[in-house]
């Protein structure tokens, strides 16, 4: 398998590869300042710096089993990422961005880290506490996690408005994937995206203008990889969807938070056979 690092900028409607390795990478960040990805595979993270496209490993600890659910902290400073070795299930967990020691942040597992409050104080996740996935919060620093969604028969895929007024997310009810937002305490919950597409993984722009998201063929299960899919882009007061591109794609293409910080570029990730 041939992991294609890419940017796409909306403004040209064109692709740059930033990499093309034969390894499984997934899951591109922007850093805040501009100068990197932070990229996963084979359970570690990586920096690519974009200067100087390369793999530069990032100390983790004993957290070795990293998924592809991570992300920066909006200034900068440190990493959130999700990983099973201690529990052998996702637990979140947070360290500094050049790297170190993880201190975990959710006692109970599973646990997938997906967005961060624009203030940097509050972390959004999917979690597994009854029978279903739902959406939880809790400060960024540990503490009570506050259930956000009810009902749902899956949830994932959360993700703050660039003004923290929603949390976007995407959620199955009656077969159908749909994409959602509702406020970070639960109330005004809104189906903004609802077709006969399977969708997943929304990511607010930080400008507040769009929102981008991964789009699966109908009757698709879970969030598989390695299957035709499409990126589409959306108003973020809903509307109609236009697709940018088709890829061979899915699960580690846009896990996670993506944009560059000036909302015209996005990073993801394209696999070859």
């Amino acid at each position: 398998m041939k992991s294609e690092i890419v940017i796409y900028n909306l403004a040209t409607g064109s692709e740059e590869v930033i990499l093309l390795l034969d390894q499984h990478l997934e899951a591109p960040n922007w850093t805040p300042d501009n100068a990197a990805l932070i990229v996963n595979g084979e359970g570690r993270l990586y920096r690519v710096d974009l200067s100087a496209p390369a793999l530069a490993t990032i100390e983790t600890g004993f957290a070795t089993q990293i998924n592809n659910d991570h992300g920066v902290s909006p200034d900068g400073t440190t990493l959130v990422m999700s990983d099973s070795t201690e529990e052998g299930r996702s637990v979140i967990y947070t360290l500094p961005t050049k790297g170190g020691t993880p201190t975990r942040i959710t006692p109970l597992a599973p646990s997938y880290w997906h967005g961060w409050s624009p203030d940097g104080a509050t972390l959004a996740y999917t979690a597994k506490r009854g029978d279903t996935f739902e959406i939880y919060t809790c400060p960024v620093h540990g503490g009570e996690e506050r259930q956000v969604t009810f009902g749902f028969d899956h949830c994932d895929g959360p993700d703050y408005s660039a003004d923290g007024a929603w949390i976007w997310f995407n959620g199955e009810r009656d077969a159908s994937v749909s994409l959602w937002r509702v406020r970070p305490d639960g109330r005004d919950l809104e189906c903004m995206v609802a077709d006969d597409r399977v969708n997943w993984f929304p990511h607010p722009s930080p400008d507040g203008k769009y929102v981008l998201y991964l789009a699966y063929e109908s009757g698709t299960q879970g969030h598989p990889s390695e299957r035709r899919v499409e990126l589409r882009l959306v108003s973020a007061e809903g509307g109609r969807p236009q697709v940018l591109l088709e890829l061979y794609g899915g699960q580690g293409t846009i896990n996670v938070p993506c944009w560059a910080p000036d909302s015209q570029r996005f990073a993801f990730v394209r696999y070859h056979a």
